[in-house]
């Protein structure tokens, strides 16, 4: 199992809690971006600096991914990838991507981006408050206990 994080936009303190995940874990996690990060010095977490360009990062996500494999993104089109290969797919707001959900997703992120190509303004997404940290730190938590369980079968 590994960890990959899609850092270019991910927020600093959800990184902070998957750098502590990664140490008490002992999982391997890389963070994928188009500029240098700074990565606490641990044998399990690599920062890996790709070209910029438009989905760059997200193909080498893609590209390393394995079955099982956990991807932190609030990239749509990068999840739905990322369930098509095997992986799990959580944002940074503690929401997990799934089979399920990932079409409708999709669909109202397309729709939305046809209404900006027209010029309406949408709006962004809220600021990330404390209950969204609480509940990625809680899912994170859930998802690695029960990887971890499975590994002991």
């Amino acid at each position: 199992m590994h960890i990959w994080v899609d850092a270019d936009a991910c927020p600093a303190v959800i990184k902070d809690i998957l750098y502590r995940a990664a140490e008490r874990a002992k999982i391997p996690m890389t963070l994928v971006a188009n500029k240098l990060l700074r990565t606490p010095r641990s044998p399990y977490i690599r920062a890996v600096q790709v070209p910029r360009g438009i989905d760059v990062a997200d193909s080498h996500i893609v590209l390393g991914l394995a079955p099982g494999d956990l991807v932190v993104t609030a990239d749509i089109p990068l999840a739905s990838d990322v369930i098509a290969k095997g992986g799990y797919a959580l944002n940074p707001r503690g929401e997990f991507y799934s089979p399920e959900n990932i079409q409708e997703r999709l669909a109202l992120r397309n729709y939305l981006d046809e209404l900006r190509g027209t010029g309406e303004r949408t709006g962004g997404p809220a600021a990330l408050d404390n209950t969204d940290r609480k509940r990625f730190a809680d899912q994170l938590d859930r998802f690695l206990a029960k990887v971890k369980v499975g590994d002991r079968r």
